[in-house]
């Protein structure tokens, strides 16, 4: 398993940060890497979403943590030819009011479990992209939230 974690301030109010956040058809907008995103099925916990990704890659993402306004984190799976059952990864986005100074503490975790120990050994070298991709998220979100 890997794990990365940032976490940044916005300026605007929790209810504002998770109306973005919770709907799939803002990924591109505010998520690194993503390129198009949409419901396959339901809402909330349990909804079914396919996530693009920029390199042209395709994974079906599950909602598994979904606590209004606070918290929701989905399941991704890649589909299609070689694509293997056991790598996923998780996304959780995690929102708390800033008590000292108002707006939202954002929250970004992404956390790997790759098939096998060369793509482990891969996606360690690559762990620096990752965060940066998820300091980049936590600007646009930034950006996003503040046009409300």
């Amino acid at each position: 398993m890997i794990l990365v974690e940032r976490s940044a301030h916005v300026a605007a109010p929790i209810e504002v940060v998770w109306d973005v956040v919770q709907r799939a058809e803002q990924l591109p907008a505010w998520l690194a890497g993503v390129r198009a995103a949409e419901v396959l099925s339901g809402e909330g916990f349990g909804r079914r979403q396919l996530v693009q990704a920029g390199r042209g890659s395709a994974h079906e993402a599950e909602v598994i943590a979904y606590q209004e306004p606070t918290l929701i984190g989905w399941r991704e799976r890649a589909r299609g030819a070689g694509s293997r059952a056991e790598a996923r990864t998780e996304i959780y986005v995690q929102l708390t009011t800033d008590e000292e100074e108002g707006g939202t503490i954002v929250r970004l975790i992404v956390v790997r479990w790759p098939a096998g120990p060369v793509k482990a050994a891969l996606l360690r070298l690559g762990l620096r992209r990752v965060g940066a991709d998820l300091e980049d998220s936590l600007a646009r979100l930034t950006d996003l939230a503040a046009v409300g």
